[in-house]
């Protein structure tokens, strides 16, 4: 048996873009808690709970970190929004 478990927290959105941009703020924020690993966040419908939408892009960068842009981002990985 695993010694890792995993939190499911339900936050309830409209649609599927408001509920993945809402999913990586609170994906962000829980970067302040070194055990969090916003990096495999996923969303998913109320009634469908199997089929999941990854919210990070989550490829491995250097330094073994993991990009933290939104799922099929364009340009180059990071850990943090590009300005």
């Amino acid at each position: 048996m695993s010694r890792r478990y995993v939190i499911h927290l339900p936050v309830v959105a409209a649609d599927l873009p408001t509920a993945q941009r809402l999913a990586r703020v609170i994906g962000r924020w829980t970067l302040i808690m070194p055990w969090a690993d916003p990096a495999e966040t996923t969303v998913s419908a109320e009634d469908a709970q199997g089929v999941r939408h990854r919210v990070f892009c989550d490829l491995p960068l250097p330094g073994g970190r993991r990009c933290l842009l939104h799922a099929d981002h364009d340009g180059r990985c990071a850990r943090r929004l590009h300005r």
